[in-house]
């Protein structure tokens, strides 16, 4: 799959190029890869956030279903002895 790329100009702190600039050289990669490096970590991670979100919201959901379940099923089931 190929990723469609696109530039762009943005104004980012003196600071931050420099500090972009020493990890690109650390790691021998291009400036563009370091700052696409950070933005992809941190989109995964609010990715991450929100399927957590859903998941626990999931969970919920399972807990409440199974309250109801469970008192249904005391009135048709005859109880384990």
């Amino acid at each position: 799959m190929t990723t469609q790329v696109e530039s762009v100009t943005v104004s980012i702190p003196r600071e931050l190029i420099q500090f972009a600039d020493q990890i690109a050289t650390e790691l021998q990669v291009s400036r563009s890869k370091v700052f696409t490096s950070c933005l992809r970590e941190l989109a995964d991670k609010r990715l991450h956030e929100q399927m957590e979100e859903g998941y626990k919201a999931m969970a919920e959901e399972h807990r409440k279903f199974a309250d109801v379940a469970i008192h249904l099923a005391h009135e048709v089931l005859p109880e384990w002895e």
